[in-house]
């Protein structure tokens, strides 16, 4: 299976402007520019794009790891924050920081925070950052 998007810029790093286009078309000439990237413009940029993509692959992960237990979620609620942070003379995603918030009926704290921990190590986004990935679960 492949999945692809398109990035089209023109201009310079600062004062250019570029837009986004996603295969399913969800994204189509989507503006990102540095003012959506390090200032408060609106707009996507691409650690957004990462955070939405980390959340809905460890959402889904922990969706099929419970299913495989016989349980069924109410919800399942993430929420992934990215941090771009300077590395030498240019910057990396040094983390995902992701929150939960779960109503699961009838499993047990002690299951939730292993299968949750199996989800966050065991989802490809997680596996396709070279970063750090916390987890804060909570069952309600």
């Amino acid at each position: 299976m492949n999945r692809s998007a398109s990035a089209v810029w023109h201009g310079t790093g600062r004062d250019g402007k570029g837009t986004l286009t996603t295969q399913s078309g969800v994204l189509d000439g989507t503006s990102y520019s540095f003012t959506t990237r390090f200032e408060d413009e609106k707009g996507t940029n691409p650690e957004e794009l990462i955070a939405a993509a980390h959340a809905g692959c460890f959402t889904m992960a922990l969706a099929f790891a419970l299913q495989s237990k016989g349980l069924t979620p109410t919800e399942l609620k993430t929420e992934a924050v990215v941090s771009l942070e300077k590395d030498g003379a240019g910057f990396k995603v040094s983390k995902s920081a992701l929150t939960l918030s779960a109503h699961v009926p009838g499993i047990s704290a002690e299951d939730f925070a292993e299968v949750a921990k199996g989800a966050k190590e065991g989802c490809p986004i997680s596996k396709l950052l070279n970063a750090e990935i916390t987890l804060d679960a909570s069952l309600v």
